[in-house]
């Protein structure tokens, strides 16, 4: 080809590329956001921690409208903020009306590893998880940094749901069973109770002093975790707590990675709704 050709194609290719530009100029894009990203420093865990809010689309427009709060564990933005928000909104649609608007705050992880689990005796725990025991800490946090964080920044009413799964599912478990009045509703799906020789079982849960509603789910996981859910809905159960109402669904056709999406959708059907036809 002859250079006087070259330039010419490539001059046309130019020209083609600015005509582009310029058409992509006449509608320029504009960032998509789902809520806010924000943080403080934590005196209790000695760092930076950030937590991912979802606000409803009538938060800005009614300005003295309090709204529930879910707390969602592992609610970093590449892990589950983005999806149960998405279910969370998807939920409070007023042709669903199953959840009232909600606001949600993913607690973005540092090390879940460290701040889910409490200490072990298990040699393998150990080896497996080397930072392993800080869950009392990261309780502390959640009740005396992030809940009041959370209410003096937000317009928040007093109805608090957490939502764990796997480790996050042990954690909330932990809570449940020694501090269950930080919140009013637990979601735990896939709970790892597995961990120090399923040791949490073994102990007597502290006394309600408010409403609890508790959601226990898991899938096909495997004897030990599809046992040691059971186990705990079993043992919930045996109490008969006038003030607390339990549920447990088991999906056949889920795993350990694909549970939580149906498993929390259905703790919103079975918790908000029975909670609805108690009014």
């Amino acid at each position: 080809m002859k250079p006087g050709k070259i330039v010419c194609i490539l001059f046309l290719f130019f020209i083609s590329g600015i005509k582009a530009q310029d058409k992509q100029n006449e509608n320029p894009s504009t960032p998509f956001s789902i809520g806010e990203i924000t943080g403080f420093y934590s005196n209790i865990l000695k760092e930076e921690r950030t937590v991912n809010i979802f606000l409803p689309s009538s938060y800005k427009s009614d300005p003295y409208k309090t709204y529930p709060v879910i707390y969602l564990l592992d609610g970093s933005a590449d892990e589950d903020f983005i999806h149960i928000s998405g279910v969370v909104q998807f939920a409070s649609f007023s042709w669903i009306n199953i959840l009232p608007e909600t606001i949600v705050v993913g607690i973005a992880n540092i090390d879940r590893k460290r701040d889910f689990t409490y200490p072990t005796h298990n040699k393998k725990d150990k080896e497996d998880f080397p930072t392993t025991g800080g869950s009392k800490d990261f309780i502390n946090f959640l009740e005396k940094e992030l809940q009041p964080f959370i209410k003096k920044n937000y317009r928040t009413s007093n109805t608090k749901t957490i939502i764990g799964q796997s480790l996050g599912g042990l954690l909330a478990t932990e809570i449940l069973f020694k501090k269950p009045d930080l919140f009013d509703n637990y979601i735990i799906i896939s709970p790892s109770l597995w961990w120090d020789d399923e040791s949490l079982l073994k102990l007597d849960p502290q006394p309600y002093f408010s409403q609890k509603s508790v959601y226990i789910g898991v899938g096909k996981e495997g004897e030990i975790m599809e046992r040691t859910a059971r186990e705990l809905y079993n043992k919930l159960k045996s109490e008969s707590r006038e003030n607390a109402q339990l549920f447990f669904n088991y999906f056949e056709q889920q795993n350990h990675g694909d549970a939580l999406h149906l498993a929390v959708y259905d703790g919103f059907e079975k918790i908000f709704k029975t909670q609805k036809s108690k009014m």
